[in-house]
């Protein structure tokens, strides 16, 4: 028994200190030479139609804000294609008044909500486009981030599927917001860099994302009984072969979860859609075609191991009297050295995305964010599992309802 809980704290210790490790190195490496500035002639570019789909429950807060900025950005050919998914609210009420006063907004009101990925599809078959550009209901698009992401498709070749943005945060004033801010930079920015430059991506981001319809197509569109159906069309795209990359000029304005109850609904509906994924597409394991994509899978079993590791060897040291010294000092040295090795990975990430968005000032918070981050994900991650299998084993619509949006102020 010692031998494997000496085991496991190893495991405990050295995981979190070589993943930061690795994308500290990896998103440094698509900084220097992925990231680099490529000046576009916007105006000399006969840009195609784009669809702007745009899926919403209970929006009535948002919807109106969202729709006036998507038509003042500054990509000539688009259509806006809004679903009203079931919602209970007066959101489509203010839809139908927009519709009177843009042309190009298309409106489809659903009667019963039946979930985001059903809208996103309904919204494809009434699209005229072949590139397809995912908003939330909540987002606000940079004026040029359509045409960094479209600008892939036309000079990356026909295997790109698809192009995940750079999603920001506009609500800025309170510690979990601020917290955010850090997360997003230091870790899902991080990330994105790093699994790009290792030739897949876990996930694209839903609140700002870019399809060919044509790569949607062949997979069959987005699944509707996965609760989180950006993760899930991802690996659909990369299984059958198609590309996807991430840009980080196409600048997506969203509002963020300020409450412990709505970050805790958010990340639940995270790690349960990473879950669900990982539980169905495990046989890429036994395809060595998809031997590209096995790191970011298995990183993913091994995040969700190293939650319950994590929890089962602090137990065992605090249950066991002849431990306790012991205890004190794994958990001492262990936060020290995480904390340590956090503080070098967010200052690199905050100083990259700072490029973008001036968020250098947030680093002051990044004192809290390992402490709160790790335990609260391990919590997540755990609480989250039991829900995964159920969703596995039920099935039907992965319904959906609409997420604490915090305060709504422009940072």
């Amino acid at each position: 028994m010692e031998g494997f809980i000496r085991f496991l704290s190893e495991f405990v210790f050295w995981y979190p200190l070589m993943m930061s490790l690795l994308w500290i190195a990896g998103s440094s490496l698509f900084f220097k030479y992925r990231e680099k500035e490529e000046v576009i002639d916007f105006e000399h570019i006969d840009w195609p139609l784009i669809s702007i789909l745009v899926p919403c429950f209970n929006e009535e807060e948002t919807i109106e804000e969202t729709i006036k900025n998507l038509t003042r950005i500054y990509y000539p050919k688009k259509e806006i294609i809004v679903v009203n998914d079931g919602s209970k609210d007066d959101t489509f009420k203010i839809l139908r008044k927009l519709a009177k006063q843009h042309q190009d907004l298309k409106v489809i009101d659903c009667q019963e909500n039946r979930g985001k990925a059903n809208a996103l599809i309904i919204a494809t078959h009434a699209s005229n486009a072949e590139y397809l550009v995912c908003v939330d209901s909540d987002a606000l698009l940079d004026p040029y981030a359509a045409h960094y992401l479209v600008y892939h498709f036309l000079h990356k070749g026909e295997r790109l599927g698809a192009v995940t943005g750079n999603p920001r945060i506009r609500n800025r004033d309170t510690l979990i917001s601020r917290l955010q801010i850090v997360e997003y930079a230091s870790i899902i920015g991080a990330i994105k860099r790093t699994q790009r430059i290792l030739g897949k991506i876990m996930t694209v981001s839903g609140v700002v994302v870019a399809f060919r319809k044509k790569a949607l197509i062949d997979v069959g569109l987005w699944d509707r009984d996965m609760i989180t159906e950006d993760i899930s069309v991802s690996w659909k795209l990369q299984q059958r072969f198609w590309d996807i990359r991430y840009e980080p000029r196409a600048l997506c304005w969203m509002l963020v979860p300020e409450t412990i109850k709505g970050i805790w609904k958010q990340r639940i509906r995270w790690a349960q859609g990473g879950q669900e994924v990982m539980m169905r597409y495990w046989r890429i394991l036994l395809n060595w075609k998809q031997r590209r994509i096995w790191p970011v899978y298995l990183e993913q079993w091994a995040s969700l191991i190293w939650s319950f590791s994590w929890v089962f060897v602090t137990l065992y040291y605090l249950l066991s009297a002849s431990s306790i010294q012991q205890f004190f000092i794994w958990i001492t040295f262990s936060s020290f050295s995480l904390v340590f090795m956090s503080l070098i990975q967010l200052w690199v990430s905050i100083r990259t995305d700072s490029k973008y968005d001036n968020i250098l000032m947030y680093y002051l918070w990044a004192a809290w964010y390992p402490a709160i981050y790790w335990l609260l994900n391990t919590v997540i991650v755990m609480f989250a599992l039991p829900k995964a299998i159920k969703s596995r084993l039920n099935g039907g619509y992965a319904t959906w309802v609409s997420p604490d949006r915090g305060n709504r102020k422009v940072g």
